[in-house]
């Protein structure tokens, strides 16, 4: 029996208030066995250590993201140095550099993802990032700070230069339900060509819906079709797919002992 991963969901999502008992169930029928629940905001950690500890094969990744700077203070930053030492702690995310939208705070930003970095750095923790039009700073910056720890390229968008760079700092790229587009023909190409210990599986849930599921709330049970497309853009079997993106998630967050 293949057992998927996905490596970032939002099980806390207002959205999947009443009934994540039944979200979780409806996964682990489809399958994904094991999920990891990245923070956006200080307020989401504690719901997300609930969730955790209440049900098996959770996991959290508490961090801040770069478009809510609203919550970026030290006394957050404190905090999350601590809580890091959770026995279901596997990475810091999601954090990173996003400058798509105008208007934003490059400096705060870079000054909050590099103190996040350093925690990531003293817990020997990998960090799931999201990245939006800032691949080569982020990559830039990695370096600079020696990042030795790794982590998750959430819902990728560079090239594939930029994918392989990640690759060589110890980093999987996410791929979830975007390569489930037709017209997204650069991920698709880029998901095809990457070495397969590259790569880990996502849903993003409740954003980021697969094509088969447009104006619906995304769920890990979908992880599924996400599967099968990377499967049949890469001409290989379901179940070898499957094994080697569980495979690779398991050894980047440490879950095998979990």
């Amino acid at each position: 029996m293949m057992h998927l991963i996905d490596s970032h969901c939002h099980l806390n999502s207002p959205l999947f208030a009443d009934c994540v008992d039944r979200i979780i169930a409806d996964a682990r029928h489809n399958n994904v066995m094991k999920m990891v629940l990245p923070g956006i905001t200080a307020t989401d950690w504690t719901s997300l250590q609930g969730l955790c500890e209440l049900h098996r094969g959770l996991y959290w990744a508490p961090g801040l993201h770069p478009l809510f700077l609203g919550e970026e203070s030290d006394k957050h930053l404190e905090r999350l140095a601590t809580i890091v030492n959770h026995s279901k702690t596997v990475a810091i995310g999601e954090i990173g550099l996003d400058f798509y939208p105008p208007g934003v705070d490059a400096f705060i930003q870079q000054r909050l993802f590099e103190k996040q970095l350093d925690i990531a750095l003293v817990a020997s923790l990998p960090v799931i990032l999201h990245v939006r039009k800032a691949h080569d700073k982020v990559l830039s910056t990695l370096r600079r700070m020696h990042f030795s720890t790794g982590g998750i390229v959430h819902a990728f968008s560079g090239s594939l230069q930029q994918a392989g760079q990640y690759y060589d700092l110890g980093f999987c790229i996410g791929v979830g339900g975007t390569i489930t587009y037709q017209r997204a023909t650069k991920i698709r190409k880029i998901v095809s060509e990457l070495p397969k210990e590259a790569l880990v599986l996502e849903t993003d849930s409740p954003d980021m819906p697969l094509a088969g599921h447009r104006g619906e709330n995304n769920q890990p049970q979908y992880l599924t079709e996400v599967l099968t497309t990377l499967a049949e853009l890469r001409n290989e079997p379901e179940e070898f797919t499957a094994a080697y993106t569980t495979r690779n998630c398991e050894q980047l967050l440490n879950l095998n002992d979990l």
